[in-house]
Formats: structure tokens, C-alpha cells, sequence
């Protein structure tokens, strides 16, 4: 008998995960935690190991397909040797039965009136009589009782993520229909059910809710599927723009006394291996300021009517990826020194490229940093990072003529544009928020200092 192998719970806000890789084959030999499958989800790559021995009975999943927590990956004849005997006993009954006439006639009428005889008459001949009474009955009583329970009493089937999405939206769940195996609703499922209920109809990523064109009446055109990463950030980004009420403010630091310092300190951060950018300091400001405002380093929660305010400090930093704009999260930042977070800050960055960083370092933030100023742009209007309820972008650096009492001066300015939840925060705060990050950045030794 075969032992499936589904898959297991990934983490608290995982419900599902796509195939990337498929590494073993039906009938090849697998050892006890050997990676079978390699899998991607919620942002973060990672490998499936099977939990024991044996032989692949068939596979279940290929690459490209979205599968539930829970799911049967791969059906494993496990490597027993007294399975295998067991599996053979059979035979010699047989063998001896040939003397029979009646033993050889029985497999061939079973097929038409007698199967429960034929089956109960392999493993024992004096129990054999008693069965055929009991398992036809059986049977039928144990295959039926399992609609029911799933349509009635059961709670419906699906994962954290998806209850608290239906939850914030004011969703019945009872009502939702699910698309994945068993009736399972993933996020998907609930937000088709809004747009439904709403009178607009769409796809499950946020997209458009009319049909597309025939494109290829006007030229060449190529279909690409959209990977699990790139629905995870449509999906992410469309319920946040739809949830939360966004207001962004903008504003200027003078950063030429910072970049004096980040070079004068530059070989020191690299011989603790790390780089001391400009982000790592955007960050430390960014802790001093909600210190100052706990409420941009909050959550709001609707349905109870009651803001959670977060005495940590996760700070989500934005990785550009060939996958798309990751945020893997840098946990406890109030608690580490600049030189100390340097570090951290190239070691998850390059983690996340190489798709190794693990769910968990996706998860948690309570504040959010994006910053462009490598690749350009003045200003920018970030979205949220829900349920966080505030965002901080970064463009680029560039030189300008500042008056500086009475004198013209270059100095080295750094455009801020903070988006935030205007239900959370109003715009004085907003302002004030984003006017105590430039303070901290035109003050950078106290950065440095840790202060």
C-alpha cells in the first residue's frame, strides 16, 4: 500500500505553494529527506524534502501547478521488506487451491455477481465466509458520510490567510466556492466573491474586469504565464490599493553631511562585511520616527475597531529580484548599530536574489522601506505595504543650489515620499513623520552613535 506524501505546512500565512521543479521520477528509488521537489510561494523559494524512504509509486504534481497545503504530492511504496513478502502471500494460496475446480471458477463469476467472495478469499479460507456478509455493507456506509460531513457542521476549508482576507472584507466563507481540491477557498476565491457580489466580474489577480481584445488582429503578440511570485505581488498591491485610503507626502533631506560621514566610515562597515549605503541609515531614521509616532508602526484592525500598535521594530526593505520587488524583513532594527545592520542588509539582499531566504524572513514588518535612488526617478507614490499602514520611499540623490544663510550653496538633497493610511493617520502627523526622518538624516552622527 502506497503512503502519500502531501504538503506540509509552510507558515502561519501560507495556504499554498507552485511547482517549480519536479526532481524524482514514477519508479525511482527516494532516501528519507531527500529534496523531491523544489516549490515557490509567498515570495520565497524553497526545497521539499520527502519525509521517508522508498520507491516513487506516482507523481502527483508538475511544474506549473498551484498546490494547496495538504495537498498529495507523491504516492511512495516505503522500502519494507515485510511489506514486499506480505504483498506476494497471496500467490501460494492460489497455488494450492488449483486442485479446486470451483477455487479457479470463483475469480471469473466474482466478476459478474461475487467480488466480495473473490476478494475475502485470498487472505484466509476459513474466514472467508464471515466477510462477504460484512463488507458489502460496509462498504457503501463508509464511502457515503463523507459529503455530508464536508457540507454540513465541517467549517470550510481554508488557510490563515485566506480567513483573515474574508474577515477584514466582511465575507461569509460558507458562501464562497472554492476552487482548489476539496473545496479548499484560497484568497482568490474570496476577492472573485467580492467582485461578484459587487456587479463586476474579473480576474483573481485585481485585473481588469472586461475582456481583453483580440491583440493579435494587429500584429505578432506572445502569451506568458504569470508566475506565483508576480500573482502574489498583483494580488498583494491590488488589495491593498482597494482597502486602504492613500495620501503620500513629500519631502527633502539635505544628506551632504551623511555622505561625508558613509564614506568616512565605508572601509569600516566592509571589514565587518557589510556596506554602509544610504539605506542603512534611511532605516535607523525611520525607527527614530515611529518611536516619536507609534502610530505608522501599527496595523489597523476594521472589523474589531481597534488599532494594534507594535512595540518592535521589523523593517521590510525592498529588493528588486529578476522575480519582481521582494520584502524580506530585518527584524529588531532599534536594537542593532549601524555597522551591525550594514551587514544584515547586504546578506538578506543577496539571500533574496538567490531565492534563499526563508518565509519567515518575509514576514512580520511593521514599517517599510523602498528605495529607487540606485536606479533614478525624482519622486515616486509608493503603495502601502498592507497591512502595515505606512510606506517609505527613496529617490535619488542629486546635487542642488540651497541658500544657506544668505549664500548659495551645492548641497546633496534626498527627495522622501512617505504614502500612508489616511484612516491611520492624518496629514499633519504625515507631515511631522516624514519632517523627523529628514531631521535624523541631516543629523547622521547621531545615527551612527545609535541615537
Amino acid at each position: 500500500m502506497g503512503k502519500e506524501f502531501k504538503l506540509p505546512d509552510l507558515s502561519e500565512n501560507i495556504e499554498a505553494a507552485e511547482v517549480v521543479r519536479v526532481m524524482v521520477s514514477e519508479g525511482d528509488a527516494v532516501e528519507a529527506d531527500q529534496t523531491v521537489l523544489e516549490m515557490e510561494t509567498e515570495k520565497a523559494m524553497f526545497e521539499v524534502p520527502c519525509p521517508f524512504a522508498g520507491r516513487v509509486a506516482k507523481v502527483h504534481v508538475k511544474p506549473g501547478d498551484r498546490v494547496p497545503v495538504g495537498a498529495v504530492l507523491l504516492t511512495v511504496e516505503e522500502a519494507d521488506s515485510k511489506g514486499k513478502e506480505t504483498e506476494e502471500e497471496p500467490a501460494p494460496p492460489k497455488a494450492e487451491a488449483s486442485t479446486s475446480p470451483k477455487a479457479e471458477a470463483a475469480p471469473s463469476k466474482g466478476e459478474a455477481s461475487a467480488s466480495p467472495k473473490a476478494e475475502a478469499a485470498a487472505p484466509s479460507k476459513t474466514e472467508a465466509p464471515a466477510p462477504p456478509k460484512t463488507e458489502p455493507a460496509a462498504s457503501p456506509k463508509q464511502e457515503t458520510p463523507e459529503p455530508p460531513a464536508q457540507e454540513t457542521g465541517a467549517p470550510t476549508p481554508a488557510g490563515p490567510a485566506t480567513r483573515r482576507l474574508a474577515r477584514e472584507l466582511g465575507v461569509d466563507l460558507k458562501k464562497v466556492q472554492g476552487s482548489e481540491p476539496g473545496g479548499r477557498v484560497t484568497a482568490e476565491d474570496v476577492q472573485t466573491h467580492v467582485r461578484k457580489a459587487m456587479g463586476a466580474g474579473g480576474a483573481a489577480s485585481g485585473g481588469g474586469e472586461m475582456a481583453l481584445p483580440d491583440f493579435s488582429k494587429w500584429g505578432e503578440v506572445e502569451r506568458q504565464p504569470v508566475r506565483s511570485v508576480r500573482r502574489t505581488i498583483a494580488e498583494h498591491v491590488s488589495r491593498a490599493w482597494r482597502l486602504i485610503p492613500h495620501v503620500t507626502q513629500f519631502d527633502r533631506a539635505d544628506v551632504t553631511e551623511l555622505e561625508a560621514l558613509r564614506k568616512r566610515h565605508a572601509a569600516e562597515a566592509e571589514a565587518m562585511g557589510g556596506k554602509l549605503t544610504p539605506t542603512a541609515f534611511v532605516i535607523k531614521a525611520v525607527v527614530t520616527a515611529l518611536k516619536a509616532f507609534p502610530q505608522f508602526n501599527a496595523s489597523l484592525d476594521a472589523q474589531a475597531g481597534e488599532l494594534v500598535l507594535k512595540h518592535y521594530y521589523h523593517i521590510g526593505m525592498a529588493v528588486d529580484t529578476d522575480r519582481g520587488l521582494l520584502v524580506p524583513v530585518l527584524r529588531d532594527v532599534d536594537r542593532k548599530d549601524i555597522f551591525e545592520l550594514a551587514r544584515e542588509l547586504v546578506e538578506l539582499a543577496e539571500r533574496t536574489r538567490q531565492k534563499k531566504a526563508s518565509p519567515e524572513e518575509m514576514q512580520g514588518g511593521t514599517f517599510t522601506v523602498t528605495n529607487l535612488g540606485g536606479i533614478g526617478g525624482t519622486n515616486f507614490t509608493p503603495i502601502v505595504n498592507y497591512p502595515e499602514v505606512a510606506i517609505l520611499g527613496v529617490a535619488r540623490s542629486r546635487e542642488e543650489a540651497v541658500v544657506r544663510n544668505g549664500r548659495i550653496e551645492p548641497r546633496l538633497i534626498m527627495p522622501l515620499c512617505l504614502s500612508y493610511d489616511h484612516r491611520v493617520i492624518d496629514g499633519a502627523d504625515g507631515a511631522r513623520f516624514a519632517r523627523k526622518i529628514a531631521e535624523s538624516l541631516e543629523n547622521p552622527e547621531r545615527l551612527l552613535l545609535g541615537g
